[in-house]
């Protein structure tokens, strides 16, 4: 299964006692293939950075670079689906062109995606 993770759920995924952490799981073990473009990476790494110490953030983002199903892909389209916050659109923008079978996140401004007929509805909160 395809997903497009936000950061806001990404940061959450790594703490044993959050609701998320069976994301990391899924994708340690292979169930979920996560989705990325450079832009989601770089922000990762930002996020990463500003919430945890250097060498932890390393760590975490070092994941990135071993696991088998992380699949890199190039959005060449901006559909603008949330003007209200232009930093969420490459998450939906890429979700589209991934074809991702999920766009994984708790930021409400995603809930305008669920009320257009396109993209097929793959918020889910």
């Amino acid at each position: 299964m395809k997903v497009v993770i936000d950061t806001n759920v990404l940061l959450t995924t790594v703490f044993p006692n959050s609701k998320n952490h069976w994301i990391q799981n899924a994708l340690v073990s292979g169930e979920l293939t996560l989705c990325v473009t450079t832009d989601i990476l770089d922000e990762y790494a930002e996020i990463f950075e500003r919430f945890y110490d250097a060498k932890t953030a390393e760590l975490l983002f070092s994941v990135f670079e071993i696991l088998p199903n992380i699949l890199q892909i190039n959005k060449y389209y901006f559909w603008r689906l949330i003007p209200e916050d232009p930093d969420d659109e490459k998450f939906v923008d890429f979700a589209i062109a991934a074809g991702a079978d999920f766009l994984v996140t708790n930021d409400k401004h995603f809930n305008k995606i669920k009320t257009i007929g396109f993209p097929k509805n793959q918020c889910r909160q």
